[in-house]
Order: C-alpha cells, then sequence, then structure tokens
C-alpha cells in the first residue's frame, strides 16, 4: 500500500496507532518525574542526581537520533518503527528489573536510545502522509497519548508504586509496549513511498544537505527553546508540590488527573484551530498564555488544593497547546525530500535541549535546613525566556506545504503570524 491510497478510515487508524505508541513512549518518560521523591528517598541521591537520570534518558534518545539520521531515510519505516518499539519495550522492562542507581541508570540510558528515536519516526510518518492542511488536526489526535497518559497512564503508574513498589509501573508500560507492538504490525501499512523518490544522496549525504539549509538550523533552534522552556519546569514539580506545598504522595496524581483530563479536550481543539487560523498565529497565542502559568507553578505554596490544581492544569493546557502547533511547524520545516533525517537529527536536538535543561534545573535548584526546595521561580524565569524566544523565532521559519517526497515538487511559503498555514 502507498501513502497516496490511504482511505480516510485508514488514515485515522494510523493515527491512532502512532498515538498508542507515543502514548508508552511519554508514559515511560513522565513516569520517572511523580517518582522523584521516591527515587531520592530508596537511593540517597540528591535532587541534581535525579535531574542526571532524567537526562540519562534524553541525552542517549539525542545520540540515538544522530545515529538514525544516517539510516532514517533508507528503509521501510513500519519495520523500523516496529523493530525500535520493541526494543524499547525491553529496555522499558530492565528498569522495572533494575536494582540500584547505577543499573537503573544504564536501563533508563538504553531506553532513550530507542524511545527516542520512535517520537521522530512517528512525526516523519505524519509529515510523510497528512497534507499539510490537515496536518494540525493530525498532531491533535496524535498528541491526545500525552493526554491519555496524564489523565490515566501517571496516576495508575504512581498508584502501582504506591501500592507494590516503583518497579511496578515499569512492568506496566512493558505489557502495554508488547500489545500495541502486535497491534501497531497489524495497523499500519508499509510505509516505503520514500525510498522511491529519485536522487536521494547517501546518508552522509542527506545530512550534509539536512546542515546546508539555513531554515533547517532556524528549526532545530525553534525546536530546542521549544522542548527547553517546559523541561526546566516539570522534571521538579512533584519534589516542589511534596517538599514545599506539602502535599502527600497519594496527592499528586490528581496534578496529572486534572492536566491531563484538561489537554485531551484541548489539544484537539487547538489542532483544529491551527489549520483554520495559521499554525504561527496558534503557537504564538500558546507560548504568550504559557508564562503566567510556568512562573506560578514554581511559587504555589501555601494556597489551597483547588488553587494548585486549578494553576497546574492551566500549565498544562498550554504547555500541550503550544506543543501542538510547534510540532506541525518543524514538521513542515523540514525539506520533504529529506524529512525523515531532518526529524531524526530533531529528535536529538529536542532530546539534549530537555537533557540539558533538566540537568540546568537540577542545579538551579537547592534544599534549606528544612528540606524545602529553594529557587524553584528561577527555573520558571529561565523556561520563560525560552519560551519567548521561540515565540520569536518561529516567524522567520519557512513552512513546505506539501507530503509529496521530491523536493523539485515542494511549493515554499514565508509564514506570518496572520497567514493562515
Amino acid at each position: 500500500m502507498t501513502l497516496k491510497t490511504l482511505s480516510p478510515k485508514r488514515e485515522l487508524w494510523l493515527l491512532l496507532t502512532l498515538a498508542g505508541i507515543q502514548l508508552s513512549h511519554i508514559l515511560d518518560f513522565m513516569i520517572m518525574m511523580p517518582l522523584g521523591p521516591q527515587f531520592t528517598r530508596i537511593f540517597a541521591i540528591t535532587d541534581a542526581q535525579f535531574g542526571m537520570l532524567v537526562s540519562a534518558y534524553t541525552l542517549a534518545a539525542g545520540a540515538s537520533g544522530l545515529l538514525a539520521a544516517t539510516y532514517l531515510d533508507k528503509v521501510d519505516r513500519k519495520k523500523l518503527l516496529l523493530t525500535l518499539y520493541v526494543l524499547f519495550g525491553l529496555a522499558t522492562l530492565a528498569c522495572g528489573l533494575a536494582p540500584t542507581y547505577s543499573s537503573l541508570m544504564l536501563a533508563r540510558v538504553m531506553a532513550g536510545m530507542f524511545g527516542g528515536v520512535l517520537s521522530a519516526l512517528s512525526q516523519t510518518i505524519i509529515g510523510d502522509v497528512i497534507p499539510f492542511e490537515r496536518r494540525g488536526r493530525a498532531m491533535g489526535i496524535v498528541m491526545t497519548s500525552f493526554s491519555v497518559a496524564t489523565v490515566a497512564g501517571v496516576p495508575l503508574g504512581l498508584f502501582l508504586a504506591a501500592h507494590f513498589s516503583w518497579h511496578a509501573p515499569f512492568f506496566g508500560i512493558a505489557a502495554l509496549v508488547g500489545v500495541l507492538a502486535i497491534g501497531a504490525s497489524i495497523t499500519l501499512p508499509s510505509l516505503t513511498a520514500h525510498l522511491n523518490a529519485s536522487n536521494k544522496p547517501s546518508a552522509w549525504g542527506g545530512i550534509q544537505q539536512v546542515l546546508s539549509d539555513p531554515n533547517h538550523w532556524k528549526a532545530f533552534a525553534f525546536s530546542a527553546l521549544l522542548m527547553f522552556a517546559g523541561f526546566t519546569v516539570i522534571p521538579f514539580l512533584t519534589i516542589y508540590l511534596q517538599s514545599n506545598v506539602g502535599w502527600k504522595a497519594d496527592q499528586v496524581p490528581y496534578v496529572y488527573l486534572c492536566g491531563g483530563l484538561a489537554t485531551f479536550f484541548t489539544s484537539r481543539w487547538v489542532g483544529i484551530m491551527a489549520d483554520r487560523k495559521g499554525k504561527v498565529f496558534m503557537f504564538k497565542i500558546m507560548a504568550v498564555l504559557l508564562t503566567l502559568p510556568m512562573v506560578m507553578s514554581t511559587l504555589t505554596a501555601g494556597l489551597p488544593v483547588w488553587a494548585v490544581l486549578m494553576v497546574s492544569t492551566t500549565f498544562f493546557v498550554f504547555m500541550n497547546g503550544r506543543m501542538v502547533p510547534g510540532m506541525a511547524i518543524i514538521t513542515s520545516a523540514a525539506n520533504p525530500a529529506l524529512r525523515g533525517t531532518f526529524m531524526a537529527l530533531n529528535s536529538s536536538v529536542q532530546s539534549a535541549s530537555m537533557g540539558i535543561a533538566a540537568f540546568i534545573g537540577g542545579m538551579i535548584i537547592s534544599r534549606d535546613a528544612q528540606n524545602m526546595v529553594q529557587h524553584y521561580w528561577i527555573n520558571a524565569a529561565v523556561g520563560t525566556a525560552a519560551s519567548l524566544a521561540a515565540f520569536i523565532l518561529v516567524k522567520h521559519l519557512k513552512l513546505y506545504q506539501t507530503n509529496t517526497l521530491t523536493a523539485q515538487s515542494t511549493e515554499t511559503t514565508q509564514q506570518s503570524p496572520i497567514t493562515k498555514q
């Protein structure tokens, strides 16, 4: 089956399959953050060492993305997706079996190596299959995986960790990967149309072509800022809530439940509006609206539970809302003939950005004599600065409005905040 023969129903199944794969990948990454207090206690590690545990995954994903850039446009995307997904499931299982901090660190590195490429590959498939005018909606559907992960996955994972052990959530994710891998092998069509493009460069030639395009460098910078903004704050939110706000471990899932439930509805709406009003336009709105709840989420000590949930839910909504048009923009900024290579390199950029953000965030915060987190607001200030920098940079990106795989047939446009692209 070629990409051009996909029926609307088949297209929807493909998007739901990618959403399921993203769900397990996001859940594997997200479950680490609310488990932070358990890891710091069980392994007797500092907040900075926990930040390194988060960073290990993302930095490994970044290195893996660099390697993937040499082969992503050379193989059947379906076979590659399934292979990496199964290996990711095995690495997640190894996380659940890890008895020590060092062995968990190694398992997280392996999970990052395989899981990091999954996101790039999923976005590449969307760029290949979905026309530009529907790409915002498609991203909205796939990114509901974040909502499902936060509504059901993270609270369930925390429930398993509280009633069994911290190992249990990873066992559950590994089992989910097994089920979804079987489903993906059935529902995904063969994705080989990109192999038929004429004048295909060699692997290293493709990388050279990607890196020689100034628009790609702007897109990489935009992508790095997009991810950096959130990950100065997100990894340490649970630690802050339990240390400074005084929440108990069984209250933390409400943050993810409320935030995920809200984004389940808003992400698809933002995707539709991005197609109607313009992807850059919607990104700018979400980026501006994000700044206040990002800062407020680090200053909720002393607030009642309902107020903290209002702040955290608003933070989740605008963070996720910013990502929907943001990822559609990044996918569309890639030369279609080099999209796989570009997205693999972009995965490295994003992973490195998240890892650096988590590492810097861990270095900024500290604990006082009462074990209270200090200077967390500075993390939010740094993240806000990155988000506003992305706001400025986005208008300088050139977007390709086609999903064909031949650069010769590509039409380009310089997008402005009011252009309905």
